[in-house]
């Protein structure tokens, strides 16, 4: 029986462009196609293998713009930079213990240090190439949350420069109480974007994305786990760790689990892309197999983390292989 997936209207859209050679910025089909990369602390792992089977295909090329969240934000700077293959890097043993260091919970300092990988790890061990991502033909959207709203923001217009992009990745992820104090930019606080957008397909379709490819690290069979309500834990975590911040972000807070199960229903029904759909935009979700193992946000076992890439990487591909690779 073929999946209905095979027949989704953004697959087509794909394929139209890849046959007349279409290029980033010289459309003319009226369509605006994008990708949006999940995150989720380590799990963004699975997003990320994803993201370099999308490069590897010869597929890139395709889609208008990049849309990240956390560490899907981390992801989409990888692949829209002259090293895609650092997606790898989520794999990596040192990569994990850069970014998680749970020993600092007894110094007072954060679990995770977002700032160490982004200005240290990526600028001087593991360097990423951050003006080839300013100056790439497809549009580049990190997502993060406004400390004094609790609203997403999208930080496409403050990429001016290598340092502006730096901190752009780095306040799209900073976790509240996991990974130090909001990041500032400009006259904004800013945390980590899964807090009011962790699955960033609404902000392409307010930009106006007639189709979204979303690259999901979560497996559907976690949407059940997903609490409507938040528990207590979050409840005490709120009121002890915001208690400084505004009402408007702890409530974004304590209100993320809700959203991420209606997100959870709406993109069920958009890969189903069914008649009464047909009107609206194409949104085609790319999640792991339920049989794949659970990877948790601060995740650090490599060999886990590998499996975790590689499962990603077959389930993009499987969904595109027959999409054809751009004809220059």
């Amino acid at each position: 029986m073929e999946d209905v997936t095979s027949r989704h209207r953004i697959l087509a859209v794909l394929a139209r462009r890849a046959a007349g050679a279409s290029r980033p910025g010289d459309r003319n089909d009226g369509h605006r196609v994008a990708l949006a990369i999940e995150g989720g602390g380590m799990r963004g792992t699975v997003s990320a293998g994803m993201a370099l089977a999308i490069q590897q295909l010869g597929l890139l090329p395709l889609f208008d713009a990049v849309y990240g969240a956390s560490a899907g934000a981390i992801s989409g700077a990888w692949l829209l930079s002259t090293r895609p293959e650092g997606l790898r890097g989520w794999t990596d043993p040192v990569f994990a213990r850069a970014l998680i260091r749970r020993g600092n919970v007894l110094r007072a300092r954060p679990v995770v240090d977002v700032r160490g990988l982004i200005e240290t790890v990526y600028v001087r061990e593991f360097p990423l190439d951050f003006a080839s991502v300013l100056a790439a033909p497809i549009e580049f959207h990190p997502l993060a949350t406004d400390v004094l709203t609790g609203e997403s923001v999208d930080l496409h217009a403050a990429l001016t420069d290598e340092r502006a992009l730096r901190l752009a990745l780095r306040a799209s992820a900073a976790l509240p109480l996991l990974a130090g104090p909001p990041v500032a930019i400009g006259d904004r606080l800013l945390y980590d974007a899964g807090v009011a957008e962790s699955i960033p397909f609404r902000q392409a379709l307010r930009d106006g994305a007639t189709h979204v490819l979303v690259l999901r690290s979560r497996r559907s069979i976690d949407r059940a786990a997903v609490r409507t309500s938040p528990s207590l834990g979050a409840r005490l975590l709120t009121g002890v760790g915001l208690r400084r911040h505004t009402p408007a972000l702890r409530t974004a807070f304590l209100s993320r689990d809700a959203r991420l199960a209606a997100d959870d229903r709406l993109l069920a029904e958009h890969d189903l892309d069914g008649p009464s759909l047909s009107g609206g935009p194409a949104v085609l979700s790319i999640r792991p197999p339920d049989a794949s193992p659970a990877i948790s946000r601060l995740e650090s076992d490599a060999a886990l983390l590998h499996t975790a890439f590689e499962v990603g990487h077959a389930a993009a591909a499987a969904v595109l292989k027959n999409v054809p690779a751009r004809r220059d």
